[in-house]
């Protein structure tokens, strides 16, 4: 007896069910998966090279060697594909940083005295890239290694204490920008919510503030004397002389969605014309992505709020529009203009990413302390 293909599903054996069960697994492990893959990458190759790195120091107290080893399995569970928590990336590579950073902070502890001098260079510059220059800590750690000599016991105890910091004062600028990716996202969802609630309410209830003009007809045409405009609509020859009932009768349900989404699009133009200033950044959070996505909802918002206040009579002269032409082009004007309200966001942004100070300010700062030095 033949058996259908749709019967066997059921039969003992079958692995069809935990076959999809698997794929079903599969898959929503790789949608979940978000966040900056390269520098979870990085993350990893680093935790790799500080566990090579323990191996290959002798004699190394068992202790110490104990807590690092369990830093470092720390940060790798943070990173870790299979044991991912449900936060976001961004946050989680933040805090595989403080278990690398712990574990690097005591593996200096381990080296001897003798081999902490070929690790100065680049301890130097973690120092120089994140605290200031009149740092007492900093100025301990730059004359220890300018006189060239091997450093002491206490010498070591200075330069780990001044690296801690460091890194320490390093996180605390990842941790504001992380903040202020947040904040950023929160103001453009609640924008985003204000633009589908007006578009709802003007779906539902298209008389309530209507975006329709009334302009004046020439001189001997019959009629009421006016004509009604509206984004998606116009009633040439209005059967009641009431201008607020003519509007209502002529507004359409689409009305407000359409200069939203003119809105919409006219910011998504603006956002993109701004990204010729965006660098990009090396940081896990989306600083340039978040100002863009802050754009798009103010751009419909603004869109809407602008031909309110010509209909109100607020810019003289514009208060009868002509066509709906005429009313979608100053959609996209008003739509636009919201680049003269995000922009100081976008300063606030750059000025963020400016403060995660890098090789580039580092040699700045070298280089103004070699001046006055030289002074």
């Amino acid at each position: 007896m033949t058996q259908s293909a749709s019967g066997t599903s059921g039969l003992p054996g079958n692995d069809s069910g935990p076959q999809k069960r698997r794929l079903w697994k599969k898959r929503q492990d790789s949608t979940c998966e978000v966040g900056e893959w390269e520098l979870r990458e990085a993350m990893l190759a680093t935790i790799s090279e500080l566990e090579a790195k323990l191996r290959g120091i002798p004699n190394a107290k068992p202790e110490l060697r104990k807590d690092i080893e369990a830093e470092l399995q720390r940060a790798r569970e943070k990173v870790d594909r299979r044991q991912r928590p449900k936060r976001l990336a961004s946050s989680r590579l933040t805090v595989a940083l403080v278990h690398v950073n712990a574990a690097r902070a005591m593996m200096l502890r381990l080296v001897a005295v003798e081999e902490v001098t070929p690790l100065l260079p680049g301890l130097i510059g973690l120092i120089r890239e994140h605290l200031d220059k009149r740092d007492p800590r900093r100025v301990a750690v730059e004359n220890i290694w300018k006189t060239g000599k091997t450093p002491t016991c206490a010498d070591v105890e200075l330069i780990a204490d001044a690296v801690g910091t460091a890194r320490l004062e390093a996180l605390r600028e990842q941790l504001r920008v992380g903040s202020f990716v947040r904040i950023v996202r929160f103001v453009a969802a609640g924008l985003g919510f204000a633009a589908v609630g007006i578009a709802v309410i003007g779906l539902f209830w298209p008389q309530f503030v209507p975006l329709c003009f009334a302009p004046q007809t020439p001189t001997g045409h019959s009629g009421t004397g006016f004509t009604i405009v509206c984004p998606v609509g116009s009633n040439a020859a209005p059967t009641t002389t009431d201008v607020d009932h003519a509007m209502a009768a002529t507004a359409s349900r689409a009305d407000y969605l359409s200069v939203e989404i003119v809105g919409l699009v006219a910011a998504g133009i603006a956002a993109a014309t701004a990204l010729r200033r965006i660098n990009g950044t090396s940081t896990p959070y989306p600083v340039p992505v978040s100002l863009a996505w802050l754009k798009l909802p103010t751009g419909a918002l603004t869109a809407v709020l602008g031909l309110v206040l010509m209909r109100g009579g607020f810019v003289p002269g514009l208060s009868a529009l002509d066509s709906s032409a005429q009313i979608i082009a100053w959609a996209v004007i008003f739509g636009y203009s919201q680049q003269l309200f995000t922009k100081f966001v976008d300063k606030q942004g750059q000025a963020v990413l400016d403060s995660v100070r890098g090789p580039a300010t580092a040699a700045s700062a070298t280089t103004a302390s070699d001046d006055a030095a030289t002074a």
